[in-house]
């Protein structure tokens, strides 16, 4: 009997990767493993709000601008893509990045347009806080 290889499924933050070697590294790796730079942070949060990794998130979220909690995706929710604007180093400890985010809740669309603020902390990216772009 043939045996068919388990493939994992692609990664929600779009790049043309299985998610266990892309985001899903930094969601179930050990510790010691981090993404080496804002955009690989920010792709991985992405890929968290999809999966509900609410701890990931926290983790990876500043102390000083980290929320108590996170609730899941509200059922209906289906996010629809990422599309990373720009990525920017400002220093060796701070970065931004522009994404677009596209969701659906309960059959409506909309979009998440923000520019991201990264830093490092004891050698370790995390999520400052954005700002939100209007139309």
């Amino acid at each position: 009997m043939k045996r068919t290889p388990r493939i994992s499924p692609p990664c929600p933050c779009g790049l043309p990767a299985a998610y266990a070697d892309c985001c899903g590294r930094w969601h179930h790796g050990p510790l010691h493993l981090q993404a080496p730079d804002a955009q690989s942070l920010m792709r991985s949060r992405y890929s968290a709000y999809v999966l509900d990794e609410l701890d990931y998130l926290l983790q990876t979220w500043h102390p000083d601008t980290r929320p108590p909690t996170l609730a899941p995706n509200e059922p209906g929710t289906r996010w629809l893509g990422l599309d990373v604007r720009r990525h920017a180093r400002l220093d060796a400890d701070h970065e931004i990045v522009e994404f677009v985010a596209r969701v659906r809740v309960n059959g409506r669309a909309s979009r998440i347009h923000e520019t991201s603020r990264f830093t490092r902390l004891a050698g370790v990216w995390v999520y400052v806080d954005g700002e939100i772009k209007t139309a």
